[in-house]
């Protein structure tokens, strides 16, 4: 039932502070010199029941900023631990404040979280600020993501600080306010096992089912329950991620969601050339996290999860591995029909056969060893064969065609209905790493109208107008390969 929007519209509450302290610090915001909106989602604000209009008043400004707090809510830096490329450490928010959760005029609760926004408990000698640069990226690949129909937080503003922090260079100052089905990860849940006792790992177990999986709360094993939903959703979510090329960068347990979103956008890209092995991140210099490796990562991460969760499981303790391992070599195959699922979709194929793996696999080697675009190899399939740069006259690429058109001519279904699945499966546009950098470029010298662009092409990323042309093209050769950076 929906309620009446009053005011601006805040709404806020904080359930997770009804959770044992071990689990988050009090921690208020560090106000900042002159916060200064530079960008605002309108279509965030309304989901969340808020004023678009009044959240650009100098009051809700401050709030962006970290100046003022809305009525109801209560600051806190949330406790977590989490395995960094394979080494467990203890973590926490360094540099986010969580306001609290708004309760939205479906009466969904969301967290409001404020990235940037100083120190807190945990911020491990950082300074706890953020870059603009790195928030503007979060803002546009979140914004991009969403857009795509892979889930992820979003973001509702970006204020700049009136003051620099120092990284390599000195840089503006940003905070974002990021917006979650929650903050929940599987690194919280690492530090629940670490820290805290079983009674305090339950309280939190059955906080998360109730806030994200009530379904499950009258099952026989609501905690089993619980790790098979959250593999369902990983699964389904990181076959989403390699069906459009995108590369987290940083898959640490503590950056994978309870509620299966994508979030932290920290060194992410997406990918041009087809090759399992790219990698993007700076920090990431063995390959841990490579294109490639996000599907095997993902069965790691909730491995993890599971061993957290062990003694939940049951009270014999073999017993509760024996589930905990079954749970897990489940999302294998769960990742797999996922992925052959969208393939399929993304070549326009609508039943399934057994050939269909071949030819898919076929195509990707095809791709790998002639660099193609891995974008426009599927929109030239949606849109004009004939026109698919790198692959076009190459003596595999041929029969592989001849191959592909004889599977769309024996379906059952109209050759129109392949194409209007693949229409609806294979973006045109993308968030194109030198397309993002040239709008944050532009915006660290104070011109926002590149991201703007940027923003309103990625909103319909299946839109294969002529005015996209320009954002559909991969970047220009360079011998410098391109890298992304954390930005803490």
């Amino acid at each position: 039932m929906k309620t009446e929007k009053t005011g601006t519209g805040w709404n806020m509450d904080n359930s997770y502070t009804r959770l044992p302290e071990k689990f988050f610090s009090n921690n208020s915001p560090n106000p900042v010199n002159s916060p200064k909106l530079v960008v605002l989602n309108e279509a965030v604000a309304d989901l969340l029941g808020l004023d678009a209009k009044k959240l650009e008043d100098d009051d809700n400004v401050a709030v962006f900023g970290g100046n003022q707090i809305p009525e109801g809510s209560t600051p806190i830096a949330q406790a977590y631990a989490g395995h960094q490329f394979g080494h467990f450490n203890m973590l926490g928010d360094g540099r986010a404040v969580l306001l609290g959760e708004q309760i939205t005029p479906e009466e969904e609760r969301l967290d409001i979280q404020l990235k940037g926004s100083g120190r807190t408990a945990y911020s491990r000698g950082g300074d706890g600020r953020a870059a603009l640069g790195p928030m503007l990226r979060e803002y546009i690949i979140s914004e991009a993501m969403h857009a795509l129909k892979i889930p992820t937080t979003r973001s509702l503003a970006v204020v700049t600080t009136g003051e620099s922090i120092l990284r390599e260079t000195e840089l503006p100052g940003a905070i974002l306010t990021r917006v979650a089905a929650s903050h929940i990860r599987v690194g919280t849940f690492e530090y629940a096992a670490e820290f805290a006792s079983v009674e305090e790992l339950k309280g939190l177990a059955d906080y998360t089912i109730k806030r994200h999986y009530p379904e499950n709360e009258s099952s026989e094993n609501p905690y089993l329950s619980l790790l098979k939903e959250v593999i369902k959703r990983q699964a389904d979510l990181i076959a989403k991620w390699q069906l459009v090329g995108f590369i987290h960068g940083v898959m640490n347990t503590d950056n994978m969601t309870i509620s299966g979103e994508t979030i932290d956008y920290g060194p992410c890209a997406f990918m041009n050339e087809y090759d399992p092995s790219t990698v993007f991140s700076s920090i990431d210099r063995q390959g841990r996290y490579a294109y490639g490796n996000q599907p095997y990562i993902g069965g790691w991460n909730l491995a993890r999860l599971a061993e957290a969760l062990l003694p939940l499981l049951h009270e014999d303790q073999e017993k509760a591995l024996e589930l905990a391992q079954d749970a897990v070599a489940e999302y294998s195959n769960l990742y797999k029909s996922r992925w052959f699922s969208g393939m399929r979709a993304k070549l326009g194929i609508i039943n399934e056969e057994e050939e269909d793996e071949t030819l898919i696999e076929d195509l990707l080697s095809i791709m790998q060893k002639h660099k193609a675009d891995f974008t426009n190899t599927f929109r030239s399939l949606t849109y004009d064969a004939t026109k698919i740069t790198n692959l076009s006259g190459t003596p595999e690429f041929s029969p592989w065609l001849e191959r592909w058109e004889k599977r769309i001519e024996g379906q059952k279904e109209s050759r129109e209905s392949s194409y209007e699945l693949m229409r609806s499966s294979n973006p045109v546009v993308i968030p194109r790493n030198h397309k993002v950098e040239e709008a944050l470029k532009a915006a660290n010298e104070g011109d926002y109208s590149v991201m703007k662009s940027l923003l309103r092409v990625l909103s319909s990323p299946y839109d294969n107008s002529i005015e996209n042309t320009d954002y559909c093209s991969p970047p220009a050769s360079t011998d410098q390969p391109y890298q992304t950076f954390c930005g803490t």
